[in-house]
């Protein structure tokens, strides 16, 4: 799928929070899955990549969506697809995969890979759920933002919504709401507004340096 733009000062600096979108806009899956393929080559913690995707982009997925939108209905409808983005709190169970398939392709030794597994696996088994809650939801969160500059670079815009009902999402979505924890829902589609600009602190106002 060609990549519409490049230019790294467009995406960010003209990046917009976007609430309508043009509903006659639908993206194809395989492209879909081209902008999660780049949105996770974002960082994580010990690259366990805790993030997971479940993509809502049919009159089914969202009409199930929508008691748990909250006000946030205009970009339920519209939007090309809903991108509900979830941690999961296990997600050292694919940890001998990743490291595995790095080994695979020539990227980490065996042995480094057994020396990782054997301290990073019993840590986050150990960990108590607050600390793993903390550490997958900011991994996640690195996620978000890097699927929103990466949809930019596709043409498209986004919202990020943090307003929404989490009890019972995962559970919807066929997930085991045990491990798999809501961070956010991202509105993906063509923009049907401009969208307003809005203002930031300067940094010099919100940094010190040490």
């Amino acid at each position: 799928m060609p990549v519409v733009s490049n230019d790294f000062s467009d995406i960010v600096y003209n990046r917009r929070s976007i609430r309508n979108f043009d509903p006659s806009v639908k993206i194809p899956r395989e492209e879909l899955l081209e902008i999660l393929d780049k949105t996770v080559t974002a960082p994580s913690s010990v690259n366990m990549q805790p993030w997971r995707f479940v993509v809502v982009d049919s009159e089914e997925g969202k009409e199930k969506l929508t008691p748990f939108v909250s006000y946030n209905g205009v970009q339920n409808e519209t939007s090309s697809a809903m991108v509900l983005i979830f941690a999961d709190l296990k997600s050292q169970e694919r940890a001998e995969e990743i490291y595995g398939k790095a080994v695979a392709q020539g990227k980490m030794p065996e042995e480094v890979k057994e020396k990782q597994l054997s301290s990073i696996v019993p840590m986050y088994e150990n960990a108590p759920r607050e600390m793993m809650n903390e550490i997958v939801h900011i991994d996640a969160s690195l996620a978000a933002m890097q699927l929103m500059l990466v949809a930019r670079s596709y043409g498209y815009d986004t919202n990020a919504i943090g307003g929404y009902k989490k009890d019972g999402l995962a559970k919807a979505f066929g997930l085991d709401e045990d491990r798999h924890v809501p961070v956010l829902l991202i509105a993906l589609g063509k923009a049907n507004e401009e969208g307003f600009e809005s203002v930031r602190l300067d940094s010099s106002d919100v940094t010190t340096f040490a």
